[in-house]
């Protein structure tokens, strides 16, 4: 067994597309205080008494809609694949991935790892711009499941690489190759991001700095005028405040104001999941088409992309020098 392991850490998904499956995710998920900023015991309240009785069926209906008969959770299959191309580029170094929520457990999967030897862990979070609601929230997850292990590995974990050349090239040439294949030309580009509260920005998460950056280099890339493309957010929960402008406001308005057909990009995913495939392809469509426009085309993610998994081992390869 080689001494040296990678980790993927990606933010999970329900085992089965049902209410009983959704409920224990969804639990776990909006238990996180990392996630859920408020105080504890006012929270679980809210929780158990105004979420979880009412929002696993709603969830589980749009994680029908994105199922795959095949290969069941988009996230999980390509996350899946993104493992096995990098094993093939990594020969003999273990890669294996944890899910901070569900199956396979990231707890389970480091104890997995040290049990076979494994001296010194390479981690790569699945998200490009940092927030503590996503990066600190793996590298929690990862710190708790060591803390019940009498020998802990080395550690290295991969930064934030919302501006790594990589990382952008690759999501230029899936954006390219799109744009090759579809029928009609857009007449506007929107780039969506996962949203947070404003408050978690005013306490100090670099969020909305670091996708700032990384939509001005993409579109200083891709050569996109300023006036053909808007930088949104979108998935809000609750009744505070997010960062704005929310991704279903600006595809109303372009709607309103004649634009037909827009071109949607989720450049902070690096899988395709509910929140693209469902929110954007479904909900947002049906939001756009309503507003007057004609057609909207969500852009997949990286996924199992080559140059995505060439990013990543390159990535992995600059923070792993020496040990791989």
């Amino acid at each position: 067994m080689h001494p040296t392991a990678v980790l993927l850490i990606q933010l999970g998904t329900p085992d089965a597309p049902t209410s009983r499956a959704l409920r224990p995710y969804l639990r776990q998920f909006l238990s996180d205080p990392r996630v859920i900023e408020f105080p504890r015991l006012p929270w679980w309240f809210i929780l158990n008494l105004f979420i979880l009785p009412f929002r696993p069926k709603q969830s589980a209906e749009k994680y029908a809609r994105i199922w795959n008969p095949q290969t069941g959770s988009p996230l999980l299959h390509y996350t899946q694949r993104q493992v096995e191309e990098l094993q093939k580029r990594l020969g003999n170094v273990p890669v294996a991935f944890g899910m901070q929520i569900g199956n396979p457990s990231l707890e389970a999967v480091v104890h997995r790892l040290i049990d076979q030897g494994v001296e010194r862990l390479i981690v790569l979070p699945m998200y490009p711009q940092y927030s503590a609601t996503t990066t600190a929230s793996a590298t929690d997850a990862l710190f708790q499941a060591l803390m019940k292990v009498r020998r802990v590995p080395a550690l290295r974990i991969v930064p934030p690489y919302y501006d790594h050349p990589s990382y952008l090239d690759a999501v230029v040439a899936i954006v390219r190759e799109q744009l090759a294949g579809l029928s009609w030309q857009p007449e506007h580009f929107v780039i969506s991001f996962h949203g947070i509260p404003v408050s978690y920005c005013k306490r100090g998460d670099p969020y909305a700095t670091h996708v700032k950056r990384t939509t001005r280099l993409l579109v200083e890339r891709l050569g996109w005028p300023r006036s053909q493309w808007t930088q949104t957010f979108q998935s809000r929960f609750g009744r505070e405040v997010w960062l704005k402008p929310y991704t279903d406001d600006v595809l109303t308005d372009l709607a309103k104001k004649g634009i037909k057909r827009v071109f949607v990009v989720t450049p902070g995913f690096t899988a395709d999941c509910l929140e693209t495939i469902d929110e954007i392809g479904h909900e947002s469509n049906e939001v756009f088409l309503h507003a007057g426009g004609e057609a909207l085309f969500q852009c997949p993610c990286l996924n199992d992309h080559p140059t995505w998994i060439e990013a990543m081992h390159t990535m992995l390869s600059t923070e792993g020098q020496g040990w791989l």
